[in-house]
């Protein structure tokens, strides 16, 4: 395939960035979209210009690294995949993509591509953990028993990558999907009740210090978000934050 790439260049956080075109020809379409960004960086180096940033790290659908926007769309046309597991058969021979960061205020861009998303690390850093001694007596896990509906809405909550589609395709950059998933993967779980009051509270608050906005009950963020996280858990976290607060 030959295609006309048109990238969001920017040489660091504070300058000024603009779209720059690029021509590629020879792209198969079992590449993923990462590999074909590889062939285009691969031809600038040898160029001697400057390639293209961009993040990936694990290109297995794991990480949430290999964050873009693609032709306005959080990870590409696709749907419950990531950007590296993107392949560029879903595009046509002459086609124009344009590739963009993904947009936030809490998402500042570091260089190119690449975001800062260290927003959610501290998200999940007020509250998405249990503190149980897990050193020296540990408890089986099977010890606890949990009804098997909880058991697989938490895990399906835990499934949440934290890569940042669901903001990106949020017209108020709200980060309701990702909270709300770390949120319900401790609150459903017998463990997770002993600080599930401090949990919400704490998270949420740091969710909106770092800039984010509020939900729109669009539900962009489920459609775009790779691993299909469910706007049940927006609700749960709702419930579990007014009761957080009814109990002072």
């Amino acid at each position: 395939m030959k295609l006309t790439l048109k990238i969001w260049r920017q040489a660091n956080a504070t300058a000024k960035g603009s779209m720059k075109t690029y021509p590629i020809e020879d792209i198969e379409g079992d590449m993923s979209f990462l590999e074909m960004l590889d062939v285009l960086n691969e031809d600038l180096i040898n160029k001697g210009e400057e390639p293209v940033v961009f993040d990936h790290d694990c290109r297995e659908g794991i990480c949430g690294s290999c964050s873009l926007q693609i032709n306005g769309e959080p990870h590409g046309p696709d749907r419950l995949v990531t950007t590296c597991q993107l392949h560029m058969r879903m595009f046509n021979d002459g086609d124009t993509i344009v590739i963009e960061p993904f947009r936030a205020k809490a998402f500042p861009v570091i260089k190119d591509l690449m975001v800062d998303r260290s927003s959610f690390d501290r998200i999940q850093q007020a509250g998405g953990y249990v503190s149980v001694n897990t050193s020296g007596n540990t408890i089986d896990a099977n010890a606890t028993p949990v009804q098997k509906e909880n058991a697989d809405d938490a895990f399906y909550a835990a499934t949440c990558i934290g890569c940042g589609a669901c903001v990106a395709a949020c017209k108020n950059a709200s980060a309701m999907l990702f909270t709300s998933a770390k949120v319900s993967q401790y609150a459903l779980l017998p463990q997770g009740q002993v600080e599930a009051a401090t949990r919400v509270l704490n998270m949420v608050e740091q969710m909106d210090k770092e800039g984010f906005g509020n939900c729109t009950n669009t539900g962009a963020c489920e459609i775009e978000c790779p691993k299909g996280i469910s706007l049940e858990n927006i609700a749960r976290m709702n419930r579990e934050y007014l009761k957080a607060s009814l109990q002072g």
